[in-house]
């Protein structure tokens, strides 16, 4: 983690030779929804019916850190589909949104979706949801903040409710392994690396969106929350779909 602090760099306003012009989805944000979705279901419907972990083997908590992952993949996919580019198809595009966040600890689309737009137009400002006064620049007051505008009592409850019927049908050391844990590492996963490192600090007066980008390393770009790392990049380049967000490294290169 402090590696990933240490890769984080101010970005100015203007980078030349970074623009990646507009391309036609061709059905590939669709694509790319279906294969994290149809993972992230078929995994949890192993781990949760047929597999019987050994604890002091590493395997289930490698299991447990790609089922997380996998978790990040749905709230990335609905994070795509708030600025469109999961279909051209717009019910099709919000369809699939909700369905992914809905999956992922019950999140409400239609809830998120002004608030992340909000955060887009407000960047950094007392009007972004996500921004942090200066009462919660530290990591765990601005994640509890961020997590009082976004989390509701409904879905606490709903979480809950899941919780007590999955434990009536699985195991409930899987359940809570395979099931809660990760929805709560990938929450932390998302605010760290989406919110966090690129927001937090200071920033340069021509620096209009208020953000900081993780230096190019695709691999642990997609690792560590599928190039979201890259995130002046999408604030300045909100129309491209995480799965294209890594060429704006390569030109820049």
């Amino acid at each position: 983690m402090v590696e990933a602090v240490h890769s984080v760099r101010a970005v100015p306003a203007v980078v030349e030779g970074v623009r990646v012009a507009p391309a036609p989805l061709r059905g590939r944000g669709v694509l790319a929804a279906l294969v994290i979705m149809a993972a992230w279901g078929g995994l949890l419907a192993f781990l949760l019916g047929w597999y019987r972990p050994d604890w002091r083997s590493p395997a289930p908590y490698l299991l447990l850190l790609l089922q997380t992952h996998l978790y990040t993949g749905l709230f990335i996919t609905a994070h795509d589909a708030m600025h469109g580019v999961v279909s051209p198809n717009k019910r099709l595009n919000n369809a699939l949104g909700t369905v992914c966040a809905l999956l992922f600890a019950y999140n409400w689309f239609p809830r998120q979706l002004p608030k992340h737009h909000d955060h887009h137009r407000h960047v950094g400002t007392q009007e972004d949801p996500d921004f942090h006064p200066e009462h919660y620049t530290g990591f765990l007051p601005w994640l509890l903040r961020f997590a009082w505008n976004y989390v509701t009592w409904w879905q606490v409850l709903a979480m809950a409710l899941t919780y007590n019927v999955l434990k009536l049908y699985f195991p409930q050391a899987n359940v809570i392994a395979f099931w809660m844990i990760p929805a709560v590492l990938a929450t932390l996963q998302l605010f760290f690396f989406g919110t966090y490192l690129p927001h937090r600090g200071e920033h340069e007066a021509d620096n209009h969106h208020k953000s900081r980008s993780q230096l190019r390393h695709h691999v642990w770009a997609f690792v560590s929350c599928y190039f979201f790392g890259y995130h002046y990049e999408h604030h300045d380049q909100p129309y491209l779909p995480w799965w294209r967000l890594w060429r704006t490294k390569e030109t820049s290169q």
